[in-house]
């Protein structure tokens, strides 16, 4: 605790704790916000992350930093944080140049949203209004609170919104460095500091197996050589009793989609995602499909969404039953 406590009793690293307690950033953001220079900087991070206060997390060349919140340590910090006047002029100011960073962060996100959002739209065009999917998904989790949920291909961290009440954390992650930064700014408009979105795929993910007990892949599939090998690889971050919803597309024939907007596959059927479900250790696979009104489906896509739960609370459930 004394060792925790003198990491932390220090002007700039207090600041950077305060910073760190509200986003995730790197050396030249906190560089930019403390007015201090690199080497300054990385000699306070290094002695906040030995005393296990912050964790820090490789992106591609990026170090990004964050307070531990989840640990001992990030209880600690938020006892000390809660002790500090905000009215304070060096963090009424810390707080004033943060605004500014995701200001400029939130800017390059839409700049790249707003050049690909022509080709985002087109495809929402073809099936029902994304309202509808949403509300089927929300009914499809259930009503419970879950722990944990991991967003596997976030794109725009839509997914982590739309979730926010029923999770305590979450975590999105996507091979596409723009789109995270789409996210980051998506998540900082709507406040959700419960959830951070990393750099990864579905065959490289940055997260830890048997932690979440949500786990959603929303129109990710068709992009993946391989979607089989994917629903397994996600399978394995399940914890015991989680559940699993994928949502895509069934077959079509929209040539262009694969020609224009790198589907590698035109649709799933059914049978096989189910399939993929149960191989993967998954039970209680179901299935539902959103068409477009009769007269309006000849040219729409049908979205179908498939949940399946990790069945081993269940069998330890089972076991203490049948051992009573």
């Amino acid at each position: 605790m004394v060792e925790h406590l003198k990491s932390a009793a220090e002007p700039s690293r207090l600041r950077m704790l305060c910073l760190l307690a509200q986003a995730e950033l790197t050396v030249s953001d906190l560089t930019t916000i403390l007015g201090q220079s690199q080497p300054r900087v990385s000699r306070h991070l290094k002695l906040l992350l030995e005393a296990r206060l912050i964790r820090r997390r490789q992106e591609g060349s990026w170090a990004l930093f964050r307070v531990a919140r989840t640990t001992p340590q990030g209880a600690l910090v938020a006892g000390i944080l809660e002790q500090l006047d905000r009215d304070d002029p060096v963090v009424v100011r810390d707080q004033e140049r943060l605004c500014d960073v995701k200001r400029k962060r939130h800017e390059a996100a839409s700049a790249y949203f707003s050049a690909n959002a022509e080709s985002w739209d087109s495809i929402r065009s073809l099936h029902v209004p994304e309202r509808q999917v949403e509300n089927a998904l929300l009914r499809i989790a259930g009503e419970r609170t879950f722990s944990a949920m991991l967003d596997i291909g976030t794109g725009t961290g839509r997914m982590l919104e739309l979730f926010a009440p029923r999770y305590r954390t979450a975590v999105g992650i996507d091979p596409n460095r723009n789109m995270l930064n789409v996210a980051r700014a998506n998540l900082d408009d709507a406040g959700l500091d419960r959830a951070e979105v990393r750099l990864g795929d579905v065959f490289n993910m940055p997260v830890s197996r048997n932690a979440f007990d949500l786990v959603v892949i929303h129109q990710v599939l068709h992009f993946l050589d391989d979607p089989a090998a994917a629903v397994a690889q996600a399978a394995r971050c399940l914890a015991p009793g989680g559940r699993m919803i994928i949502v895509d597309f069934a077959p079509h024939e929209m040539e262009f989609l694969r020609q224009e907007h790198r589907h590698h596959r035109l649709g799933f059927a059914s049978e096989s995602v189910a399939a993929w479900l149960t191989e993967a250790g998954l039970d209680n696979a179901a299935v539902e499909k959103l068409c477009a009104p009769e007269g309006e489906s000849d040219d729409k896509l049908t979205v179908v969404i498939w949940a399946a739960d990790d069945p081993r609370y269940e069998m330890a459930e089972t076991r203490k039953t049948e051992a009573a």
